[in-house]
């Protein structure tokens, strides 16, 4: 299923984020997407701890990012996450981040499998999540 939904996040590039040239770590940016994700996932009504606490997981799967320009230290971030399809047990997301100035940072996207915490196998989106996310079905 195409999904279409959108979510915005701010949050400040803090100094031990950032390399000796006050420029933001590249590592760093995985924990943006994550936390864009999370609330991404929250604001539809099904948050992490929820499905964790139901025995289900979501690892990533895959990861790709292609970086603009620096963020830097002490700057502003709107990190803009996307749900853009549930496929079987794969959830995928895009994101785009950007500075003070608009202007864009990078972007990525993420793929994530339902995984049983029991099994460690791949399983179906729980039914709750399943019945959340279609109302953003294409």
């Amino acid at each position: 299923m195409e999904i279409d939904f959108e979510h915005s996040t701010i949050l400040r590039v803090r100094y031990g984020e950032t390399d000796q040239m006050g420029y933001c770590y590249y590592g760093n940016y995985a924990q943006y997407f994550e936390v864009g994700r999370v609330e991404a996932m929250r604001e539809i009504g099904m948050s992490y701890k929820e499905l964790e606490k139901q025995g289900v997981m979501l690892p990533v799967s895959e990861f790709q990012v292609t970086y603009k320009t620096p963020a830097l230290y002490d700057d502003e971030l709107k990190v803009l996450t996307k749900i853009t399809g549930l496929k079987g047990v794969r959830l995928h997301f895009e994101y785009a981040i950007f500075n003070e100035k608009n202007e864009l940072v990078c972007t990525a996207s993420t793929t994530l499998v339902f995984v049983s915490k029991a099994t460690m196998k791949p399983i179906q989106a729980p039914e709750k999540f399943t019945s959340l996310i279609s109302k953003y079905a294409k």
